[in-house]
């Protein structure tokens, strides 16, 4: 009985370390929503995950998501009443926002985008099944 509760303590502890990894919360993967595949002209790798971290509204870029090569390229969310909400930017010196917290005025999501600040024009979006709380 030991050796099998050491195994999935090891099998859990490496699981917590590749989302730690990933700077999501090893407990947040159980209760966060991921949407489809970003689609758009220069946003269309990777997809986005929403989850609760201290009782915040999170979102973050998956990995394979690749922050497009453009001026200003940033985050923005539609909620399900079709209000738009334009955030913080990608690219941010000495690094990168691939995750971030909402403001509590946006009470749901059901689309994250990458809109370029600078040229104003959508680079792609990824959406939920349903918005998400």
């Amino acid at each position: 009985m030991t050796t099998l509760t050491s195994r999935f303590a090891r099998l859990a502890g490496l699981a917590a370390l590749a989302l730690a990894v990933s700077g999501v919360p090893a407990w947040a993967d159980h209760s966060a929503h991921h949407t489809n595949g970003f689609k758009g002209p220069k946003a269309n790798t990777g997809s986005a995950m929403h989850y609760i971290e201290s009782g915040k509204q999170m979102l973050a870029v998956s990995e394979d998501f690749q922050i497009p090569d453009t001026p200003a390229p940033s985050w923005q969310v539609v909620d399900s009443k079709g209000n738009v909400y334009l955030l913080n930017q990608f690219k941010i010196k000495g690094g990168t926002n691939r995750r971030i917290a909402l403001p509590a005025y946006i009470k749901d999501v059901a689309k994250v985008q990458v809109w370029c600040s600078f040229a104003e024009v959508l680079l792609g979006e990824a959406s939920f099944k349903s918005a998400v709380k």
